[in-house]
């Protein structure tokens, strides 16, 4: 698995007060599955029964662009002072062809607007199928490793690595993935999630 880290990361001391917010589209909003089987209730389980103290807000929407998530965000963050924001968006951005320069500088604010808040910021990177022309998926790919370089956040450089792409993890429409892949999603982030919490 390709899991990119760039820049040095200083927490605050609340390790008994975590709050994390995950930000995200159809992906993390368990979309076609009771919420539950989601790969977020999963994770915040999982931390749970390792004994960690750590809350996950789930504000995922399905269907939700990196645009969208510039006008939520804000309202979030006043609203649950996450320690951390998780920001899983750009697939639909990517999947409906819009401009990668305006997608890149949505992804830019809401990592500002998280730092400004005193919060600390990871990219869940994405990739789109290679239909959409070599030129533009590749472009589509580099834009999360660029704006980890250039505002220092954790990225994982492909969220679904052993997900996208397999039918017997992926539901009907190709595009989301089963209540069966969902540990694999959890499995993905882990090694990160372990260095989030020993900060």
């Amino acid at each position: 698995m390709n899991v990119f880290i760039s820049g040095l990361l200083c927490l605050a001391s609340t390790a008994y007060a975590n709050t994390w917010l995950v930000l995200g589209d159809s992906v993390s909003a368990a979309y076609g599955m009771p919420l539950e089987d989601g790969w977020v209730a999963l994770l915040e389980q999982r931390l749970v029964d390792e004994g960690h103290k750590v809350s996950i807000i789930n504000a995922s929407i399905s269907g939700d662009t990196t645009a969208g998530g510039v006008t939520r965000l804000p309202a979030l963050i006043e609203e649950h002072a996450p320690s951390w924001v998780f920001i899983e968006l750009g697939g639909n951005d990517g999947l409906r062809g819009l401009p990668l320069g305006q997608m890149k500088e949505n992804l830019r604010t809401m990592i500002r607007l998280s730092q400004e808040q005193g919060a600390q910021v990871v990219l869940l990177g994405m990739r789109i199928p290679p239909n959409y022309g070599e030129r533009y998926s590749v472009a589509f790919h580099h834009t999360f490793q660029e704006l980890a370089v250039e505002e220092e956040v954790y990225l994982l450089d492909f969220f679904l690595h052993q997900v996208g792409g397999e039918p017997h993890l992926m539901q009907e429409d190709g595009i989301h993935p089963t209540a069966e892949a969902q540990p694999q999603l959890v499995e993905n982030l882990w090694p990160l999630v372990q260095k989030i919490l020993a900060e």
